[in-house]
């Protein structure tokens, strides 16, 4: 089987590497000439573990390709998948003008039967837009040629990608037509025959299904935060809240770990664009609207208690930052709480030495040269004031506190992923802050509306 994948960003490049490297022979395609010629050397653009052997391994193998060109790639053909970027606009809605381009672009180079399949997270409804455009770029044509459009959904978690996609807890298909269904069902097989499970459904409903996952992870995390600052208030333990209300296999454990916020590519971007589609059908997503709302406020808990700490003045103080992307295992800074964070010390005139294990690169295009960067965990305390913890990296979370402690030039750790323990905390003698906890001390009444 051949197919081609449109869009050489994280979802095609991961889907790409992971097909081929069950014998699929993929054409991996991209209008940017640069990142083409780059992946042709094995250069891959972005982070994600194990990603750039797997790229590697499958070229060498003959078995993965890339190029520019989409007319050439399309043709033999079996499957065209669309992975192309779905930036929010201004008003929350999923920009579609990449997704519907490469539909036309099919339409106006397939010459024989094609299954165009969407992979994009998109708004619901899309997949007819994308039916609309070959039809239209057909009838231009003068020519009759059969097709069938598709909608497999990703659900991808960045730093584990590949897993995800090999091991899927599911696959979701939405189809049309019974030879779309076969085409796909063979596509899978090398995944099903582990067990793993394939949905078939119709195509809305598929397009409905990534974002109603995404939003009831983001409902979540909002909840489990905006608890945690009740939490504060009335001098309950979050970290054991969490752990009562997790052990109710209703309820569950996963994404209810108090913190910063949620951040990346997808959770703000297909809230908002749910939240959009809602409103063009008349609907208010009220829940919805209060995810985002908390997760914004959230993201400005952290600052508030660096701020109170120091009676509202951080001129002149320098502030160690550990961890900038927005979760670990990636480089990726989209929508990261560590920008909200970042940007609000330093209009309060505080300093930034940031350290970061894969995102520095990627911070410097956000923060320039008005922060610090340094490669070492450590080095980046030299001489500050206090410590923030913005991601929660492996490295950082049993790290040497007697260095902390003589690095720094107070005892105060500010903790936005809860990843130390209060009381052990507390015997090293530093004044420590995280999310949900400590209560007693005054410094941790959440003042969310300030000048910042």
């Amino acid at each position: 089987m051949k197919i081609t994948i449109v869009g050489s960003g994280y979802v095609g490049l991961v889907t790409g590497a992971c097909f081929s490297e069950v014998g699929i022979d993929v054409q991996c395609v991209d209008v940017d000439p640069v990142k083409i010629d780059n992946l042709k050397k094995g250069i891959v653009p972005i982070y994600e573990p194990g990603l750039e052997k797997m790229i590697t391994g499958n070229m060498e193998k003959g078995r993965l390709h890339f190029t520019t060109n989409l007319s050439d790639a399309i043709q033999d053909s079996d499957i065209v998948f669309i992975s192309v970027g779905t930036p929010s606009d201004e008003d929350g809605s999923a920009d579609l003008k990449y997704v519907l381009q490469v539909a036309r672009d099919c339409g106006k180079h397939m010459n024989d039967y094609m299954l165009v399949v969407t992979k994009s997270t998109v708004p619901v409804g899309t997949s007819r837009k994308v039916k609309e455009a070959i039809e239209q770029e057909l009838a231009k044509r003068q020519v009759n040629i059969l097709f069938d459009v598709a909608s497999n959904p990703e659900f991808l978690k960045e730093g584990a990608a590949i897993d995800d996609f090999l091991k899927p807890d599911r696959i979701v298909v939405g189809t049309e037509s019974p030879r779309a269904e076969e085409l796909l069902n063979n596509l899978y097989k090398p995944f099903t025959l582990n067990g793993h499970p394939i949905i078939f459904m119709d195509i809305v409903s598929a397009e409905m299904t990534k974002y109603a996952a995404n939003a009831m992870l983001a409902t979540k995390i909002s909840f489990i935060n905006d608890i945690a600052n009740l939490c504060e208030i009335v001098g309950a333990d979050i970290n054991n809240v969490r752990k009562g209300i997790g052990s109710d296999a209703r309820i569950g454990n996963k994404f209810i770990y108090p913190g910063i916020g949620y951040g990346g590519s997808c959770f703000p971007k297909d809230v908002q664009a749910l939240i959009k589609t809602a409103k063009e059908n008349n609907y208010d997503l009220q829940v919805l609207k209060a995810v985002e709302a908390v997760n914004q406020n959230q993201k400005s808990v952290l600052f508030t208690k660096i701020l109170n700490y120091y009676k509202g003045d951080l001129k002149a103080k320098t502030v160690a930052i550990w961890g900038l992307s927005f979760k670990p295992q990636t480089d990726d800074m989209r929508e990261a709480p560590s920008l909200e964070i970042v940007n609000k010390l330093l209009k309060a005139g505080a300093n930034v030495k940031a350290y970061d294990p894969v995102a520095i690169q990627e911070a410097k295009h956000y923060f320039g040269s008005s922060v610090s960067y340094y490669t070492d965990q450590y080095e980046a305390l030299i001489d500050a004031d206090c410590l923030a913890v913005l991601t929660e990296w492996p490295e950082f979370k049993i790290p040497n506190f007697k260095i902390i402690n003589k690095l720094l030039n107070t005892t105060a750790i500010f903790d936005g992923r809860n990843i130390y323990d209060a009381a052990e905390m507390k015997r090293n003698g530093f004044d420590y802050f995280c999310i949900g906890v400590n209560t007693t001390n005054p410094v941790l009444k959440l003042e969310l509306k300030t000048a910042f």
